[in-house]
């Protein structure tokens, strides 16, 4: 048994909800207000999906955030579940809107719902992307809006229903919830990033410049990974994405903070496999976790 199958009968054992497209791995009793999410680990590619695309699976895996989900399952025994996306990003991303779409994509106009200017779709990472992180275009056609649709509320919603469900449950047992979103990034700044070409920190904090959760929540998680030894920015490259900015309600008592981790301390960028250095990284996000669920969360009820 590989390590891919070892997660999956970790996941298999202790979940309690799985679709097609996600699972939520669970304590027996969730003991902290605390929830992970990782949105962009998921490696189901569709056979339809992977014959729609010029590109080989290992170019479109690279858009993944490979193994993070492994990385964060010690959560669990920290008293806290964890959410992931078992589609991948590239396929369809639930850190953006329902729907930011690239009309270029497409073989016919798009209902007047859909966000077509956003940032995110000019770059060509819109929820049904254009390109993989790279830049390489994914598809060798133009799609059907009717077929994205289809996979969006497929996948995407589901997605979220559970995610909401999870925050929802958290914050009616404990009066407040702290969801960290569980991310990795290349280790140098791609071409359509502000860092291009860069070589970047070990980890990079997002809070949206102090307003998706309370100053300590990020505050104890950058102490800890610099006290790991870490190099740790906060908010650049990366500031949060959707799931950062639309959750992220501190005043309701949810807080949100996204983590993305260097993927050059576990894994080979260029193969997508695991290094020996992520072992090390996932007992080192086990102490994290640890400080984080050691946080006094009535200061999150008031925040």
């Amino acid at each position: 048994m590989g390590p891919d199958d070892m997660a999956e009968g970790i996941q298999n054992e202790t979940h309690d909800g799985e679709t097609a497209s996600w699972s939520t791995l669970s304590p027996a009793r969730q003991t902290v207000p605390l929830a992970f999410a990782s949105p962009h680990s998921g490696r189901d590619y569709p056979a339809a999906f992977l014959a729609a695309s010029h590109l080989d699976a290992i170019a479109l895996r690279r858009s993944e955030d490979a193994f993070v989900d492994e990385i964060f399952e010690t959560a669990v025994h920290h008293g806290a579940p964890l959410l992931k996306a078992h589609f991948p990003r590239a396929y369809v991303d639930p850190n953006r809107e329902p729907f930011e779409l690239d009309p270029a994509m497409f073989d016919g106009p798009l209902p007047a719902y859909v966000n077509t200017t956003s940032p995110r779709v000019a770059a060509g990472l819109g929820t049904v992307a254009r390109v993989v992180t790279s830049g390489e275009e994914i598809y060798r056609d133009k799609l059907s809006f009717a077929a994205v649709k289809r996979i969006i509320e497929e996948h995407y919603f589901p997605y979220h229903t559970a995610l909401k469900s999870i925050l929802d449950g958290t914050v009616a047992r404990f009066g407040a919830c702290l969801l960290i979103d569980c991310h990795s990034m290349p280790s140098v700044g791609g071409p359509m990033d502000s860092d291009r070409g860069k070589r970047r920190v070990d980890f990079v904090l997002g809070d949206r410049f102090g307003t998706s959760c309370a100053p300590i929540v990020i505050g104890v998680a950058e102490k800890e990974l610099k006290d790991l030894g870490y190099s740790v920015n906060r908010n650049v490259p990366y500031a949060g994405g959707y799931t950062t900015e639309h959750y992220g309600q501190p005043v309701n008592g949810i807080h949100v903070l996204q983590i993305e981790i260097n993927r050059a301390l576990y894994m080979d960028e260029n193969t997508v496999t695991r290094k020996k250095g992520m072992e090390i990284l996932r007992q080192r996000i086990g102490q994290l976790i640890a400080s984080l669920a050691e946080l006094d969360y009535r200061v999150l009820r008031t925040a």
